[in-house]
């Protein structure tokens, strides 16, 4: 007996949710898997789950993790995935340090004074690392050559070498990165250079389907290669040619410096992304200058792009002769050459059109797939620190507090969507070739199974190596009994399962190079002492939404009404985060509300503790919160995880005051969302706060794509263009939602627990207005800033609460120091 009511006896809410009893023979939760959680007076818990699916486990470790967060008081447990994302780019056959960044002033003997501890130093004038004898640290003035596979500087009047090679490292003073790279077998070799520092993309509060696991995954898999193809060689170079010596002056409509002579197309002074914008339609541009623009030939343009790309000042005018097409038959071919290789040019996925076809778009030519370190997963603890208690912080960085966060999984359980698909989802596959794996909702092969597999050779052809190894070793060998694979999930009622989950071995640990690099770079570049920790705390917070299209059929309403990004200020924010709506995702029966910050589920307190405390955490770090979306964009584009994939690309290329909502708002790059009426019916569209306009994407999205206009159309960044019908009972969905949640903690009453804004907030999702004020009331929103909480008895009584707890825990600490 577990103590619940008799039906008769129980409230509206224990009948709602089922904790109460008919008879005494029935079966609790009718006989299905379930859940007991007990907690006595002194807040210790047991728990009993009546289930054999791991995930409930793993979840019940999150819910103890949340209860010690919410105990301690000076932390928070959040539903969250990260990534620590380094930009990496294609310097093509040869790098110069000084050419790229010529502000730059750290020096060889600097890193050696300050680092020798860490290395093996060379007196010809370059040190290896004594962890990883495959890192190498170079002069300040090292001039890298692809071709000959070597590395050349000076010392002490003479010239010194260092052979070039592959899987090696070469770190440059300042903590910038250079390596030899072929990106697939039979592509053309390259420099690659990755920064010294890191952005840390923070995914908190994310539903299920939201890509916290994605955020932290490689896009890699979701590029394709294709040859570039030039339809009429003598042709479209003579048009290149006339764009390169055309002169670019006079565009502007209104020029900012109207006298200053337009650099060349070619000059070392003007980067490619100067030259992708200067053939990029923009309102800044004159009519005549658009048109013109617009005129050009796709791949006319790309051609440009490519001999920007591959243009050394000392070839001058003589660059046509370093690009070829074979003759095939005594004709000219179609294939582009760069001297003797044929180039191919880089595509990437970015969501699906309506016949469920790949969209994907042309790389920029200096694209390579960021470095990312993955910091969190699911279930992280986190903390904020003030700055003044830390040190060795990125210089750019100006908040007066940050946020660090920790992930406390070992294994992930993943739910590799995109693996089903044969060859896609590389990492999973070879996770799967690995042995020691646990596995969930895979379907057991068994050996007559894999052998069918591999006799139909052309799809076990499209598997990658590792997992067509194991399962031919299977197919030979007598044990075990069965084996899995990425393609096959389990089937049940003769479906496959929507929801196959795998332990991943965290990647951080599988390789802790990546993570020796992240710190050694930043480290250097930032002069850390030996010693001393390198911080990287939380510079960019980026929740995700899961949305989709309405299904009528099963009553499920729409949820597509947001565009790519948005950000939300916090009063609009904390609405969404109350209410956390989701939809339809694999690992959940349906769509609604997964409680304050995703964690319903998952609280020992009630959730107004959570909410509380993250709401504390946003206003004294300052964080400006942009939110992405999976699944759908309106009722027609169906996007998945590849938004999520992207964005730490995109972010970690933007400057960290480009990423500040006010610059971005004042600069046209975000339009604000207001209320409005359709059909006499208000639509609250102001709730979804600010998306990106067309601007955001022909600017930061173009450090990625050659021709950034064409990722998102405006049907995908105004979703209402789609359907306004569905568009405004989306929003409807998403206002009514948040106020049947809201109204659950004045029933309960734990709205008395809520911080002043909160409550103010609460009270207006609830009733439509706080006190005759509503959200938009200027005195409502001046409740969400830093200077209101820290001034308000509530935040001082915290800090005395705070007090209090820490006495009596350092008495109870002498007590027990004194009778033991």
């Amino acid at each position: 007996h577990v103590g619940l009511p008799h039906i008769s006896e129980a409230s509206d809410a224990l009948r709602r949710d089922g904790m109460c009893w008919e008879s005494e023979d029935e079966l609790y939760n009718d006989g299905s898997a379930f859940k007991l959680t007990c907690r006595d007076h002194r807040g210790v818990i047991v728990t009993l789950i009546a289930d054999n699916y791991f995930g409930y486990c793993k979840k019940e470790v999150k819910t103890q993790l949340s209860y010690a967060a919410n105990l301690m008081g000076l932390c928070e447990e959040e539903h969250a995935g990260g990534v620590l994302a380094f930009p990496r780019f294609d310097l093509g056959e040869y790098f110069e340090l000084s050419s790229y960044f010529t502000q730059t002033n750290h020096t060889y003997k600097e890193v050696c004074d300050n680092y020798g501890e860490l290395m093996d130093i060379s007196p010809t004038g370059y040190a290896t690392d004594k962890t990883y004898p495959d890192i190498f640290y170079l002069p300040e003035d090292a001039r890298i050559y692809l071709r000959r596979q070597q590395i050349v500087w000076n010392k002490d009047g003479e010239e010194h070498q260092l052979k070039l090679q592959p899987k090696c490292t070469y770190v440059l003073p300042s903590g910038y990165k250079v390596e030899m790279i072929q990106p697939q077998e039979g592509r053309r070799w390259r420099l690659i250079g990755t920064t010294a520092e890191g952005t840390l993309c923070h995914k908190p509060c994310t539903v299920s389907g939201g890509g916290k696991s994605e955020i932290s995954k490689s896009v890699t898999d979701a590029i394709i290669t294709g040859p570039i193809i030039t339809s009429d060689f003598k042709n479209d170079m003579l048009m290149v040619e006339q764009i390169i010596h055309r002169g670019f002056g006079g565009r502007y409509k209104k020029p900012r410096e109207p006298r200053r002579e337009s650099r060349p197309l070619l000059s070392p002074e003007r980067s490619l992304g100067s030259v992708v914008r200067l053939l990029t339609p923009s309102p800044q541009y004159t009519d005549e200058y658009n048109a013109w623009v617009t005129s050009i030939p796709r791949q006319i343009r790309d051609l440009v792009l490519i001999v920007k790309r591959f243009y050394k000042p000392h070839w001058g005018e003589d660059w046509r002769s370093r690009f070829s097409v074979d003759s095939i038959n005594g004709l000219p071919g179609y294939e582009l050459k760069y001297r003797t290789e044929k180039l191919l040019a880089s595509y990437m996925r970015v969501g699906f059109e309506e016949d469920h076809s790949w969209r994907t778009f042309d790389l920029r030519k200096d694209f390579y797939p960021a470095v990312k370190v993955q910091m969190e997963d699911d279930i992280t603890a986190s903390i904020v620190v003030p700055r003044d208690s830390l040190e060795y912080l990125h210089p750019d960085l100006e908040d007066s507090s940050f946020k660090f966060v920790r992930n406390c999984e070992y294994r992930l359980f993943q739910r590799p969507d995109e693996a089903i698909v044969r060859g896609y989802d590389k990492t999973a596959e070879m996770d799967f070739s690995r042995t020691g794996k646990f596995f969930a909702n895979y379907e057991p092969l068994t050996r007559n199974d894999a052998r069918n597999m591999v006799e139909d050779t052309i799809l076990f052809g499209q598997f990658s190596k590792p997992i067509r190894k194991v399962i031919n070793a299977f197919v030979k060998a007598e044990k075990p009994d069965y084996c899995v694979a990425t393609s096959h999930p389990r089937l049940v009622d003769g479906r496959p399962s929507q929801n196959p989950r795998y332990l991943q071995t965290r990647p951080d640990l599988q390789d802790p190079r990546s993570v020796y690099l992240a710190n050694l770079g930043a480290r250097l570049h930032r002069r850390v002492p030996l010693g001393k920790t390198v911080p990287f705390p939380v510079n960019s917070v980026m929740p995700g939404r899961r949305n989709n299209p309405a299904d009528h059929t099963v009553g499920i309403r729409p949820l597509a009404v947001y565009n790519p990004i948005h950000y939300q200020e916090l009063p609009e924010l904390f609405m969404e985060f109350t209410a956390s709506l989701t939809g339809k995702s694999p690992s959940t029966t349906g769509a609604g509300s997964e409680g304050a910050l995703t964690k319903g589920p998952f609280n020992a307190m009630p959730p107004i503790i959570d909410l509380n405390n993250a709401l504390v955490s946003y206003l004294i770090t300052g964080h400006s919160c942009f939110t992405t979306s999976a699944g759908y964009i309106g009722p027609k584009y169906r996007f998945d995880h590849d938004i999520s994939l992207l964005i730490p690309d995109v972010w970690s290329r933007m400057f960290i005051h480009e990423r500040d909502p006010r610059y971005l708002y004042e600069n046209g790059y975000l339009e604000k969302l207001t209320d409005f009426e359709h059909e006499g019916q208000l639509v609250q569209a102001s709730r979804l706060g600010f998306r990106i306009t067309d601007k955001f994407v022909r600017t930061f999205f173009g450090r990625v794509f050659s021709d950034p206009t064409t990722v998102f159309n405006e049907q995908m960044l105004k979703p209402e263009l789609q359907s306004m019908e569905d568009y405004v009972d989306g929003i409807d969905n998403i206002v009514s939602t948040q106020t049947r949640i809201a109204r659950l903690y004045l029933e309960d009453g734990t709205i008395e627990l809520a911080c002043p804004p909160l409550k103010a907030l609460l009270t207006i999702m609830a009733e439509g207005s706080c006190q005759g004020k509503d959200i938009h009331d200027d005195s409502v929103r001046r409740l969400f800033t830093r200077e209101s909480l820290l001034e308000s008895t509530w935040y001082q009584d915290r800090l005395m609460a705070r007090r209090d707890v820490d006495r009596r825990l350092w008495k109870r600490h002498v007590q027990y120091l004194q009778t033991t």
